[in-house]
């Protein structure tokens, strides 16, 4: 098998597993040109931790993180078993790199894991690690996240960051709606596909103070750090593709990125930039 993308994918509000729309639909597609994986390992928004933390249950629980939301949401479950071998390997990885990770036999799936991953593979049968993101550590320690994970994608594993590639909640109450999107949502989504194009990765670690609007599309960093964590994926040869799936809400920007290291490059390679 060769190896497979890294992907980053935006999964909005809760409600996408109940009203998917475009979203549903690329994801969809997605997974249809993709070889089908062994496992997949996901990096989620919404599992922060002073260091990685790897889910190593059996049958991990279909978490329901949330509150204010229609019952039927809350009845909804993913019923993906764990991977505790590859836990064990995502782990080890990790441990390489000097990350310091710990293994949690008690994780299940937040909501930034099973509904991306309703809509790619509805059946929920291949297993699935959940690993937790750092908010405090920054970009560049989610970039080598993803570069230690990097040999899981030539082993089948599929490696996804979940976030969204804007989040600002306070918009909430802003009267933003498909007829009035937030102003900055465009300006940052085009910078960050721009700097994803031509590979500047110094200028995305640097997003914050580069990116137009950053700190309107991100008052904090958890729901981008997981772009990071898809990229190092890729190695240092990294290929983007943005797949657009629409604005929801008026300002929660949906982009989805598929990350292939470029042909006759290896995911080993020394970091770049």
């Amino acid at each position: 098998m060769s190896a497979l993308p890294s992907l980053y994918v935006s999964h909005g509000s809760p409600m996408t597993a109940l009203q998917p729309g475009l979203t549903g639909i690329r994801l969809a597609e997605l997974a249809a040109t993709l070889p089908r994986p062994k496992a997949i390992v996901i990096a989620s928004a919404h599992w922060l931790a002073r260091s990685p933390h790897v889910g190593s249950a059996v049958r991990p629980a279909t978490i329901h993180d949330f509150y204010g939301f229609p019952r039927e949401l809350h009845a909804l479950n993913y019923p993906a078993s764990g991977a505790p071998g590859l836990a064990a390997r995502v782990a080890s990885l990790l441990d390489t790199a000097g990350l310091q990770p710990e293994l949690d036999p008690s994780r299940g799936f937040d909501h930034g894991v099973w509904v991306p991953l309703r809509l790619l593979y509805p059946q929920a049968d291949i297993p699935v690690v959940p690993v937790s993101i750092q908010p405090e550590a920054g970009p560049a320690h989610a970039l080598a996240m993803g570069r230690a994970l990097a040999p899981l994608r030539e082993e089948g594993v599929l490696v996804i960051g979940s976030g969204s590639i804007t989040h600002n909640l306070g918009d909430f109450r802003a009267g933003y709606s498909e007829a009035r999107e937030a102003p900055y949502v465009r300006p940052f989504t085009d910078w960050i596909e721009q700097r994803l194009a031509a590979g500047d990765v110094d200028a995305l670690l640097d997003y914050r103070h580069q990116a137009p609007f950053a700190e309107r599309a991100h008052p904090t960093d958890e729901h981008l750090l997981p772009l990071f964590v898809a990229l190092g994926a890729a190695g240092a040869s990294a290929q983007a593709r943005r797949i657009d799936a629409g604005i929801d809400l008026g300002f929660l920007a949906m982009d989805i990125y598929r990350f292939d290291t470029a042909t006759g490059a290896s995911s080993a390679q020394p970091p770049m930039g």
